[in-house]
């Protein structure tokens, strides 16, 4: 094997860093097999100075599994068909949302969350590469939801033993009632987050464990602040006030993986056990970035009253 790895940052108790590897590599079987032992074991994984190419893209994606393709036609595909399930994502100068935090705005924020969390079924991973990188910001954090567990308040993780969280799909930050940052302020919200929302309406809330246990009995801490309504059963004050707490507690204490794109690596991330989020950008500069989904699920979500949702609800921000 030509590739060498080695821990993501001093510090961290997960994720690695992969360099040296070639597309060509990603055809032997053990290599493969590495990438997903690596991936299993860490949770996320950095492959630098990789040949930054579509084909790439989905050559190393489909070492962790099958690609799902992104529902929503009107979204971008990278040269149409011919990169199934590589979808692009571009936002222009202040055409996104635009938000302020602590008296700076910014636009291409998204709060800490997993994709998915409106769903029943939690894709397995995504893999992300960076195509224009604005000149300050954009940076793609992540936190890992085995060192949260273990890190975590006791009274808050005992609180949480046994509780679902409900999820549903409304992308209007304004309208988080868990986890938002203080001194927030929406500024724009383009209109098609208002036609998602109607659409949405019609959807089943999706529900999942706080805190479930891997095969290899590691306890995973899984709440993502993002599109959180409640706690099953326990939509109350004082179920709202535990998830209010656990929310605050994540933005408080959770130390991530900040990373600032250079546009010669890719990176991938569990799903699973990851929570991610993006410190947005000043609004004049654009962002591009593109991005696989993997296939799987955990076999632990179900939506409320046993309904079915729609394909609207396969899509990942």
């Amino acid at each position: 094997m030509t590739f060498s790895v080695a821990p993501l940052e001093d510090g961290l108790r997960f994720g690695a860093r992969v360099s040296g590897l070639a597309r060509p590599d990603l055809q032997n079987a053990a290599v493969a097999q590495e990438l997903r032992a690596v991936f299993e074991r860490d949770g996320l994984i950095v492959f630098e100075d990789v040949e930054p190419t579509a084909e790439m893209h989905v050559a190393l994606s489909t070492v962790f599994g099958p690609l799902k393709d992104h529902p929503v036609k009107a979204v971008d595909r990278v040269d149409g068909d011919a990169m199934p399930g590589v979808i692009d994502m571009h936002r222009k100068p202040f055409e996104s949302s635009i938000v302020e935090i602590d008296g700076v705005q910014l636009t291409g924020w998204l709060p800490w969350h997993f994709d998915h969390c409106y769903n029943d079924q939690l894709n397995r991973a995504g893999v992300l590469r960076a195509i224009e990188i604005p000149p300050s910001g954009g940076i793609t954090a992540f936190a890992d939801g085995i060192e949260m567990y273990a890190n975590f308040p006791k009274h808050l993780s005992d609180a949480l033993e046994g509780a679902n969280i409900i999820y549903t799909l409304d992308l209007i930050f304004d309208h988080m009632r868990f986890g938002l940052p203080d001194r927030f302020r929406s500024i724009q919200v383009p209109p098609k987050q208002y036609e998602f929302l109607e659409q949405s309406k019609k959807q089943p809330r999706a529900i999942h464990p706080a805190i479930w246990t891997r095969a290899d009995g590691t306890r995973v801490l899984h709440v993502s602040p993002w599109m959180s309504v409640g706690i099953e059963g326990r939509e109350n004050d004082e179920g709202d006030a535990l998830l209010r707490a656990v929310c605050h507690e994540i933005n408080r204490s959770v130390r991530p993986y900040r990373h600032s794109w250079t546009g010669t690596e890719m990176l991938v991330w569990d799903n699973w056990r990851m929570l991610h989020a993006v410190s947005g950008n000043p609004p004049e500069y654009g962002r591009r970035m593109q991005r696989t989904t993997i296939q799987g699920d955990y076999g632990l979500g179900y939506f409320e009253g046993g309904r079915t949702g729609s394909s609207l609800l396969e899509m990942t921000v």
